[in-house]
């Protein structure tokens, strides 16, 4: 297991994240809540009460805050099993036999259509970046309000997140013991839960790929 450990460790230490890491700027509102909320978190915290919104904070700041952090979590997940997700082993972008997603971005592909789920993936990151370096949508500028479209585009960012982790439990969850990532996705997933339940992020219909898993970890 401390073999396992250390591997896991080492792998993350290289930083391979999938796409570019979205930052908060130091000295910012949202940089100190992106503290705080890694600081809860880290001290171990029931993670129930962890995505709860700080006493005087703005709500819409705090999604916003947790809409980078798990664009980053994700990318970040995804990276340690993408070497074994290619388009020969996941000719479709699934979860089990039951759920399979199509993309569709409005602009390339203006309809739904099936890929193969490292191509998915990668249009998906894509997309959810340009979506949060969108100062129309995440506005940076203090006194500049959110819009009115904001939860929408945070609805829809998060539940495409949440296939990824759809995809990595149902196909790739091996890869993540043999390196010793169990523990570690798990807690990624029960804090991505709780928070989106908690704010009515996705819907439950989405939720329903993992929902036996849930069951078990999210008490």
């Amino acid at each position: 297991m401390a073999a396992k450990a250390s591997a896991f460790a080492s792998f993350f230490s290289k930083d391979k994240t999938f796409r570019p890491k979205k930052r908060f700027d130091v000295g910012t509102m949202k940089y100190s809540l992106h503290k705080q909320a890694n600081a809860s978190l880290n001290a171990g915290i029931d993670l129930k009460e962890v995505v709860k919104l700080p006493p005087g904070e703005d709500v819409n700041d705090w999604i916003a805050v947790h809409v980078v952090d798990f664009f980053n979590r994700i990318n970040l997940l995804y990276g340690t099993v993408c070497e074994n997700c290619t388009e020969q082993s996941c000719p479709t972008m699934s979860g089990g036999p039951k759920y399979e997603y199509h993309w569709c971005d409005g602009d390339r592909y203006k309809r739904p259509t099936a890929l193969p789920a490292p191509q998915y993936i990668s249009l998906l990151m894509e997309w959810a970046e340009s979506q949060i370096n969108n100062e129309n949508i995440f506005p940076v500028t203090v006194g500049v309000p959110f819009p009115k479209n904001y939860l929408q585009s945070c609805k829809k960012i998060l539940t495409r997140l949440f296939r990824v982790f759809v995809h990595v439990y149902i196909h790739h969850f091996d890869k993540l013991v043999a390196i010793g990532a169990e523990a570690h996705i798990n807690t990624c997933y029960k804090h991505f839960y709780y928070f989106v339940t908690e704010y009515n992020l996705v819907d439950k219909k989405e939720l329903e790929p993992l929902r036996d898993m849930t069951e078990r970890i999210c008490h």
